[in-house]
């Protein structure tokens, strides 16, 4: 068990200097990892790299198609592919601004020694699939792709590889696996895990990877509900094969209307080892410790042993909510040891 409690990413304090002394102070013990909050601008996830397609030449903006599932509008190629150049996106001016606070507070003992300094990136068909204008997605990865990798071997020069884990946050993936967004390639599971296991191919072994599986949070919502845990499952055992290395950690959400065995019982196909701890998204603010426990329950008929946190990031809740919702992961996480 690699710790009891995991932070998702998004917490909506002030700045990253509040997010890690406010962590710290009520549930640092119990984290592998802490994240810096993306705070500020960084709180719209993967939207808030919109500004990079709109400055790159070679692309143009367009209207969302009407009835679109996404409100913003989204950029079209209107060069060749091999042409195009992507501006800098953020990731690494985000994650080296935040990791000299953490350094500091790492130094000071605020943080307890041995935390990891958490860096969460949407995957790359998060940006393609909300970003960027339908028929342009496939022309448009490889520029991505090829900035993005840019700036993580930037976070990865930066940072200590034994104070550094790397979170893959999986959103858009799971709605093309679900048939809910489009593919903009051919077999959308092979697809998906392709890329996914992409992704870990960048990491190098001694930092730490995470996979955090998500439906979404936008305006609070799922973008749809999840009939159980099967594609979750289905996603994890396949991709910690297809990995190019070990799989640290998988995290998987919850609802708080689910604790009920058939939502659970597909965990017995995620196919996950000692090597990967399964974090189970079952906190919810609005249920405490009393549902908590009641998916607890459930959960253990069919995973011998787990973390917990939130379904997702706490980005889009009430900042003065957020201690509280701390002090409940630290009831939760005791939970876990009864």
């Amino acid at each position: 068990m690699r710790s009891p409690l995991h932070l998702v990413g998004s917490i909506p304090l002030e700045d990253s200097t509040t997010v890690f002394n406010t962590v710290a102070a009520t549930v640092g013990g119990a984290l592998g990892c802490i994240p810096d909050g993306e705070t500020g601008p960084r709180s719209r996830w993967n939207s808030w790299t919109a500004p990079t397609y709109e400055r790159t030449a070679g692309l143009e903006l367009v209207p969302p198609p009407p009835g679109s599932y996404t409100p913003w509008q989204q950029a079209r190629l209107v060069v060749a592919p091999e042409d195009l150049v992507l501006e800098r996106i953020g990731f690494a001016d985000a994650a080296l601004a935040s990791f000299a606070v953490f350094s500091d507070l790492l130094a000071n003992e605020t943080i307890a020694s041995g935390t990891r300094f958490q860096v969460c990136l949407p995957s790359p068909i998060a940006p393609m699939t909300v970003l960027i204008e339908e028929s342009s997605r496939a022309g448009v990865e490889a520029a991505h792709l090829r900035q993005l990798h840019a700036e993580i071997a930037e976070i990865l020069d930066a940072v200590p590889h034994d104070q550094l884990t790397i979170q893959w946050d999986v959103c858009q993936d799971v709605g093309i696996w679900e048939g809910y967004y489009p593919a903009y390639f051919g077999d959308r599971e092979q697809g998906v895990i392709d890329r996914l296991a992409a992704c870990a191919g960048v990491i190098p072994t001694d930092v730490e990877l995470g996979y955090h599986l998500c439906y979404g949070d936008f305006k609070h919502k799922h973008f749809m509900e999840p009939d159980d845990l099967g594609v979750c499952a289905q996603i994890a055992a396949r991709l910690t094969v297809a990995a190019p290395r070990a799989i640290d950690y998988i995290h998987m959400p919850v609802p708080i209307d689910r604790d009920d065995d058939a939502y659970f019982e597909p965990l017995s196909g995620a196919g996950l080892d000692n090597a990967t701890t399964l974090y189970l998204g079952l906190i919810h603010y609005d249920d405490g410790l009393e549902g908590a426990q009641r998916r607890i329950e459930t959960a253990r008929r069919h995973a011998p042993a787990f973390g917990v946190g939130t379904e997702c990031g706490f980005g889009r809740r009430d900042p003065e909510t957020i201690v509280a919702l701390l002090e409940l992961h630290a009831e939760v996480a005791a939970q876990l040891d009864q």
